[in-house]
Protein backbone atom coordinates (compact mmCIF):
# COMPACT_ATOMS: atom_id res chain seq x y z
CA UNK A 1 0.00 0.00 0.00
CA UNK A 2 2.87 2.35 -0.84
CA UNK A 3 0.98 4.85 -2.98
CA UNK A 4 3.12 7.71 -1.69
CA UNK A 5 6.41 6.08 -2.78
CA UNK A 6 7.86 6.30 -6.30
CA UNK A 7 10.96 4.81 -7.87
CA UNK A 8 13.25 1.80 -7.42
CA UNK A 9 16.99 2.44 -7.11
CA UNK A 10 16.31 6.16 -6.68
CA UNK A 11 13.18 6.32 -4.55
CA UNK A 12 11.10 9.07 -3.03
CA UNK A 13 8.27 9.18 -0.51
CA UNK A 14 6.30 12.41 -0.18
CA UNK A 15 4.29 13.41 2.87
CA UNK A 16 2.04 16.17 4.17
CA UNK A 17 -1.22 17.94 3.38
CA UNK A 18 -2.16 21.31 1.93
CA UNK A 19 -3.27 22.84 5.24
CA UNK A 20 -1.38 20.59 7.63
CA UNK A 21 1.82 21.47 9.43
CA UNK A 22 4.23 20.75 6.59
CA UNK A 23 4.89 18.97 3.30
CA UNK A 24 8.07 17.27 2.20
CA UNK A 25 9.91 14.26 0.89
CA UNK A 26 12.30 11.48 1.85
CA UNK A 27 14.79 10.57 -0.91
CA UNK A 28 16.63 7.25 -0.85
CA UNK A 29 19.39 6.24 -3.24
CA UNK A 30 21.21 9.57 -3.48
CA UNK A 31 24.81 9.04 -4.56
CA UNK A 32 27.04 9.73 -1.54
CA UNK A 33 29.32 12.71 -1.89
CA UNK A 34 27.01 14.58 -4.24
CA UNK A 35 27.61 18.28 -3.71
CA UNK A 36 24.31 20.12 -3.59
CA UNK A 37 23.26 23.24 -1.73
CA UNK A 38 19.91 24.19 -0.25
CA UNK A 39 20.01 27.15 -2.66
CA UNK A 40 20.00 24.78 -5.65
CA UNK A 41 16.93 23.03 -4.29
CA UNK A 42 15.30 26.36 -3.46
CA UNK A 43 15.68 27.61 -7.04
CA UNK A 44 13.42 24.83 -8.27
CA UNK A 45 10.93 25.25 -5.42
CA UNK A 46 10.67 28.97 -6.17
CA UNK A 47 9.55 28.11 -9.71
CA UNK A 48 6.67 26.02 -8.30
CA UNK A 49 5.60 28.08 -5.30
CA UNK A 50 2.32 30.07 -5.24
CA UNK A 51 1.91 33.81 -5.66
CA UNK A 52 3.97 34.24 -8.85
CA UNK A 53 1.37 36.19 -10.85
CA UNK A 54 -2.33 37.07 -11.09
CA UNK A 55 -3.08 33.67 -12.67
CA UNK A 56 -1.71 31.70 -9.72
CA UNK A 57 -3.01 31.37 -6.19
CA UNK A 58 -2.02 34.34 -3.96
CA UNK A 59 -1.35 32.00 -1.04
CA UNK A 60 1.82 33.35 0.56
CA UNK A 61 4.03 30.32 1.09
CA UNK A 62 7.81 30.95 0.99
CA UNK A 63 8.38 27.19 0.57
CA UNK A 64 11.75 27.43 2.29
CA UNK A 65 13.39 24.03 2.24
CA UNK A 66 15.00 22.45 5.29
CA UNK A 67 17.28 19.44 4.72
CA UNK A 68 17.15 17.53 7.98
CA UNK A 69 18.93 14.25 7.21
CA UNK A 70 21.21 12.55 4.71
CA UNK A 71 23.21 15.73 4.30
CA UNK A 72 26.46 16.94 5.90
CA UNK A 73 28.77 19.84 5.10
CA UNK A 74 27.10 20.49 1.74
CA UNK A 75 27.18 16.89 0.53
CA UNK A 76 24.77 13.97 0.41
CA UNK A 77 25.82 11.20 2.77
CA UNK A 78 24.08 8.40 0.87
CA UNK A 79 21.60 7.82 3.70
CA UNK A 80 17.92 8.82 3.32
CA UNK A 81 17.65 12.55 2.67
CA UNK A 82 14.65 14.21 4.25
CA UNK A 83 13.53 17.65 3.07
CA UNK A 84 10.67 19.51 4.72
CA UNK A 85 8.73 22.69 3.93
CA UNK A 86 6.63 24.11 6.73
CA UNK A 87 3.22 25.54 5.81
CA UNK A 88 3.11 29.14 6.97
CA UNK A 89 -0.04 30.51 5.29
CA UNK A 90 -2.58 27.74 5.74
CA UNK A 91 -6.18 28.91 6.11
CA UNK A 92 -8.56 25.95 6.50
CA UNK A 93 -11.35 28.29 7.64
CA UNK A 94 -11.88 29.18 3.97
CA UNK A 95 -13.38 25.70 3.55
CA UNK A 96 -15.73 25.75 6.55
CA UNK A 97 -18.81 26.58 4.49
CA UNK A 98 -18.23 23.85 1.91
CA UNK A 99 -16.62 21.06 3.93
CA UNK A 100 -19.76 18.93 3.66
CA UNK A 101 -19.96 19.39 -0.13
CA UNK A 102 -18.17 17.51 -2.88
CA UNK A 103 -16.40 20.03 -5.12
CA UNK A 104 -16.78 19.20 -8.85
CA UNK A 105 -13.47 18.16 -10.40
CA UNK A 106 -11.82 17.52 -7.04
CA UNK A 107 -10.97 14.26 -5.30
CA UNK A 108 -13.31 14.93 -2.36
CA UNK A 109 -15.78 12.18 -3.28
CA UNK A 110 -13.20 9.58 -4.31
CA UNK A 111 -10.98 10.07 -1.25
CA UNK A 112 -13.98 9.61 1.02
CA UNK A 113 -15.01 6.46 -0.82
CA UNK A 114 -11.49 5.01 -0.58
CA UNK A 115 -10.53 5.89 2.99
CA UNK A 116 -13.86 6.50 4.70
CA UNK A 117 -12.43 9.80 5.93
CA UNK A 118 -11.08 12.84 4.14
CA UNK A 119 -9.16 16.00 4.94
CA UNK A 120 -11.46 18.73 3.60
CA UNK A 121 -8.88 21.49 4.15
CA UNK A 122 -7.94 22.42 0.60
CA UNK A 123 -7.96 18.84 -0.73
CA UNK A 124 -5.52 17.62 1.92
CA UNK A 125 -3.20 15.04 0.39
CA UNK A 126 -4.84 15.46 -3.05
CA UNK A 127 -3.75 19.11 -3.21
CA UNK A 128 -1.20 20.27 -5.74
CA UNK A 129 0.84 21.39 -2.73
CA UNK A 130 2.00 17.78 -2.39
CA UNK A 131 4.13 18.30 -5.50
CA UNK A 132 6.54 20.57 -3.64
CA UNK A 133 8.21 17.47 -2.20
CA UNK A 134 8.59 16.05 -5.70
CA UNK A 135 10.24 19.26 -6.91
CA UNK A 136 12.69 19.22 -4.00
CA UNK A 137 13.64 15.61 -4.78
CA UNK A 138 13.79 16.41 -8.49
CA UNK A 139 16.40 19.09 -7.78
CA UNK A 140 18.67 16.40 -6.31
CA UNK A 141 18.08 14.09 -9.28
CA UNK A 142 18.72 17.01 -11.65
CA UNK A 143 22.13 17.59 -10.06
CA UNK A 144 23.02 13.91 -10.49
CA UNK A 145 21.88 13.97 -14.11
CA UNK A 146 23.93 17.09 -14.84
CA UNK A 147 27.04 15.06 -13.99
CA UNK A 148 25.93 12.60 -16.67
CA UNK A 149 25.43 15.37 -19.24
CA UNK A 150 21.62 15.10 -19.14
CA UNK A 151 19.35 18.16 -19.20
CA UNK A 152 15.57 18.37 -18.73
CA UNK A 153 13.47 21.25 -20.02
CA UNK A 154 9.68 21.63 -19.89
CA UNK A 155 7.53 24.51 -21.12
CA UNK A 156 3.96 25.46 -21.96
CA UNK A 157 3.07 24.92 -25.62
CA UNK A 158 -0.65 25.61 -25.33
CA UNK A 159 -2.99 27.34 -22.88
CA UNK A 160 -6.58 28.44 -23.20
CA UNK A 161 -6.73 27.06 -26.74
CA UNK A 162 -3.78 29.21 -27.93
CA UNK A 163 -0.69 27.37 -29.20
CA UNK A 164 2.94 28.38 -29.44
CA UNK A 165 4.09 28.83 -33.02
CA UNK A 166 7.83 29.11 -32.36
CA UNK A 167 10.28 27.51 -29.95
CA UNK A 168 12.78 29.70 -28.12
CA UNK A 169 14.18 28.16 -24.93
CA UNK A 170 15.58 31.53 -23.87
CA UNK A 171 12.12 33.05 -23.30
CA UNK A 172 10.60 30.26 -21.19
CA UNK A 173 11.57 31.73 -17.82
CA UNK A 174 10.78 35.28 -18.95
CA UNK A 175 7.01 35.08 -19.35
CA UNK A 176 4.31 34.22 -16.83
CA UNK A 177 3.14 31.11 -18.68
CA UNK A 178 6.63 29.61 -19.05
CA UNK A 179 5.77 29.33 -22.74
CA UNK A 180 8.35 28.86 -25.49
CA UNK A 181 6.83 31.64 -27.64
CA UNK A 182 6.65 35.19 -26.24
CA UNK A 183 3.93 36.45 -28.57
CA UNK A 184 1.76 33.39 -27.96
CA UNK A 185 2.30 33.83 -24.22
CA UNK A 186 0.90 37.37 -24.42
CA UNK A 187 -2.23 36.11 -26.20
CA UNK A 188 -2.57 33.32 -23.66
CA UNK A 189 -2.45 35.81 -20.79
CA UNK A 190 -5.12 37.99 -22.38
CA UNK A 191 -7.39 34.97 -22.78
CA UNK A 192 -6.74 33.78 -19.22
CA UNK A 193 -7.55 37.24 -17.85
CA UNK A 194 -10.94 37.07 -19.56
CA UNK A 195 -11.67 33.63 -18.14
CA UNK A 196 -10.69 34.86 -14.68
CA UNK A 197 -13.17 37.74 -14.95
CA UNK A 198 -15.81 35.16 -15.86
CA UNK A 199 -14.96 33.17 -12.69
CA UNK A 200 -13.60 30.33 -14.80
CA UNK A 201 -10.28 28.60 -15.48
CA UNK A 202 -8.31 27.17 -18.42
CA UNK A 203 -6.14 24.16 -19.20
CA UNK A 204 -3.21 23.67 -21.53
CA UNK A 205 -0.40 21.43 -22.74
CA UNK A 206 3.13 21.17 -21.35
CA UNK A 207 5.94 19.66 -23.44
CA UNK A 208 9.14 18.20 -22.01
CA UNK A 209 12.47 17.60 -23.75
CA UNK A 210 15.16 15.43 -22.15
CA UNK A 211 18.56 15.74 -23.84
CA UNK A 212 21.80 13.82 -23.41
CA UNK A 213 20.28 10.50 -22.30
CA UNK A 214 22.42 7.51 -23.24
CA UNK A 215 20.94 4.78 -25.40
CA UNK A 216 19.91 1.65 -23.53
CA UNK A 217 17.89 2.88 -20.55
CA UNK A 218 14.61 1.14 -19.75
CA UNK A 219 13.46 -2.13 -18.18
CA UNK A 220 11.21 -4.14 -20.54
CA UNK A 221 8.60 -5.29 -20.43
CA UNK A 222 6.64 -3.70 -17.59
CA UNK A 223 9.11 -0.97 -16.61
CA UNK A 224 9.74 0.41 -20.08
CA UNK A 225 11.17 3.91 -19.98
CA UNK A 226 8.11 5.46 -21.62
CA UNK A 227 5.81 3.47 -19.33
CA UNK A 228 7.62 4.78 -16.26
CA UNK A 229 7.59 8.34 -17.55
CA UNK A 230 3.86 7.94 -18.17
CA UNK A 231 3.43 6.66 -14.61
CA UNK A 232 5.34 9.66 -13.30
CA UNK A 233 3.38 12.22 -15.31
CA UNK A 234 -0.04 10.72 -14.67
CA UNK A 235 0.68 10.76 -10.94
CA UNK A 236 0.55 14.57 -11.14
CA UNK A 237 -2.99 15.52 -10.17
CA UNK A 238 -3.86 17.84 -13.04
CA UNK A 239 -2.30 15.75 -15.84
CA UNK A 240 -4.82 13.76 -17.88
CA UNK A 241 -2.71 12.01 -20.51
CA UNK A 242 0.65 11.75 -22.28
CA UNK A 243 2.02 11.34 -25.80
CA UNK A 244 5.58 10.72 -27.01
CA UNK A 245 7.21 12.00 -30.19
CA UNK A 246 4.63 12.13 -32.97
CA UNK A 247 2.03 11.21 -30.35
CA UNK A 248 -1.54 10.58 -31.41
CA UNK A 249 -0.68 11.64 -34.96
CA UNK A 250 0.73 8.12 -35.45
CA UNK A 251 -2.84 6.90 -35.92
CA UNK A 252 -2.94 8.74 -39.26
CA UNK A 253 0.60 7.93 -40.41
CA UNK A 254 1.91 5.08 -42.52
CA UNK A 255 4.80 2.90 -41.44
CA UNK A 256 7.11 4.57 -43.94
CA UNK A 257 6.18 7.96 -42.52
CA UNK A 258 6.51 6.99 -38.87
CA UNK A 259 9.59 4.77 -38.86
CA UNK A 260 12.73 6.58 -37.69
CA UNK A 261 15.18 5.56 -40.39
CA UNK A 262 18.89 5.51 -39.60
CA UNK A 263 22.13 6.59 -41.18
CA UNK A 264 25.73 6.28 -40.05
CA UNK A 265 25.17 9.52 -38.12
CA UNK A 266 22.13 8.22 -36.23
CA UNK A 267 18.35 8.52 -36.52
CA UNK A 268 17.05 10.69 -39.36
CA UNK A 269 13.79 11.55 -37.54
CA UNK A 270 12.47 11.25 -33.99
CA UNK A 271 8.83 10.24 -34.33
CA UNK A 272 9.35 7.73 -31.53
CA UNK A 273 10.24 10.53 -29.13
CA UNK A 274 13.60 9.02 -28.19
CA UNK A 275 12.26 5.66 -26.95
CA UNK A 276 11.82 2.43 -28.96
CA UNK A 277 10.79 -0.87 -27.39
CA UNK A 278 10.70 0.88 -24.04
CA UNK A 279 14.44 1.67 -24.26
CA UNK A 280 16.10 5.03 -24.89
CA UNK A 281 17.60 5.50 -28.36
CA UNK A 282 20.04 8.29 -27.51
CA UNK A 283 17.89 10.88 -29.29
CA UNK A 284 16.05 13.56 -27.32
CA UNK A 285 13.15 12.15 -25.31
CA UNK A 286 10.14 14.32 -26.14
CA UNK A 287 6.66 14.05 -24.64
CA UNK A 288 3.60 16.23 -24.02
CA UNK A 289 1.00 16.18 -21.25
CA UNK A 290 -2.46 17.81 -21.24
CA UNK A 291 -3.18 19.81 -18.09
CA UNK A 292 -6.83 20.08 -17.06
CA UNK A 293 -8.51 23.40 -16.20
CA UNK A 294 -8.26 24.26 -12.51
CA UNK A 295 -11.22 22.68 -10.71
CA UNK A 296 -11.67 25.41 -8.07
CA UNK A 297 -13.86 28.05 -9.69
CA UNK A 298 -16.27 30.55 -8.13
CA UNK A 299 -19.00 29.86 -10.68
CA UNK A 300 -22.14 28.19 -9.35
CA UNK A 301 -22.06 24.43 -10.00
CA UNK A 302 -24.28 21.49 -9.13
CA UNK A 303 -23.11 18.93 -6.59
CA UNK A 304 -24.25 16.87 -3.60
CA UNK A 305 -23.28 16.88 0.05
CA UNK A 306 -21.97 13.95 2.08
CA UNK A 307 -25.58 12.89 2.73
CA UNK A 308 -26.26 12.69 -1.02
CA UNK A 309 -28.50 15.76 -1.09
CA UNK A 310 -28.31 18.05 -4.14
CA UNK A 311 -26.67 21.40 -3.48
CA UNK A 312 -25.19 24.40 -5.29
CA UNK A 313 -21.52 25.22 -4.71
CA UNK A 314 -19.13 28.06 -5.43
CA UNK A 315 -15.49 27.33 -4.67
CA UNK A 316 -14.15 30.70 -3.64
CA UNK A 317 -10.76 31.55 -2.16
CA UNK A 318 -7.13 31.49 -3.27
CA UNK A 319 -6.88 29.45 -6.46
CA UNK A 320 -4.93 29.33 -9.72
CA UNK A 321 -6.62 30.21 -13.01
CA UNK A 322 -4.17 28.21 -15.14
CA UNK A 323 -1.84 25.68 -13.54
CA UNK A 324 0.52 25.22 -16.53
CA UNK A 325 3.36 27.51 -15.38
CA UNK A 326 3.52 25.88 -11.94
CA UNK A 327 3.28 22.36 -13.38
CA UNK A 328 6.31 22.94 -15.63
CA UNK A 329 8.85 22.45 -12.77
CA UNK A 330 6.83 19.47 -11.49
CA UNK A 331 6.99 17.78 -14.90
CA UNK A 332 10.75 18.43 -15.01
CA UNK A 333 11.20 17.04 -11.51
CA UNK A 334 9.32 13.82 -12.22
CA UNK A 335 11.24 13.35 -15.47
CA UNK A 336 14.52 13.79 -13.57
CA UNK A 337 13.48 11.20 -10.99
CA UNK A 338 12.65 8.61 -13.65
CA UNK A 339 15.82 9.10 -15.69
CA UNK A 340 18.17 9.01 -12.67
CA UNK A 341 16.39 5.91 -11.37
CA UNK A 342 16.92 4.17 -14.70
CA UNK A 343 20.59 5.14 -14.86
CA UNK A 344 21.07 3.50 -11.46
CA UNK A 345 19.08 0.43 -12.51
CA UNK A 346 21.15 0.14 -15.70
CA UNK A 347 24.37 0.31 -13.68
CA UNK A 348 23.21 -2.58 -11.49
CA UNK A 349 22.54 -4.65 -14.63
CA UNK A 350 26.23 -4.64 -15.49
CA UNK A 351 27.62 -4.68 -11.94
Amino acid sequence: MSGSTFGHAFRITTFGESHGGAVGVIVDGVTPGLEISTEEVQVQLDRRKPGQSFITTPRNEPDKVHIVSGYFEGKATGTPMMMILYNSDADPSAYDTIKELFRPGHADYTYLKKYGIRDWRGSGRASGRETSGRVAAGAVARKLLARRGVSVLAYTVKAGGISCETFDPEVIEHNLLRACDTQAAERMMEHIALRKDELDSVGGIVECRISGVAAGLGEPVFDKLDAELAHAMLSIGAVKGIEFGAGFRVADMTGSEHNDQMSADGFLTNNAGGIIGGISTGADIVFRVPVKPVSSIARAQRTVNVAGEEQEIRTEGRHDVCICPRIVPVVEAMACLVIEDHYKRQASLHA
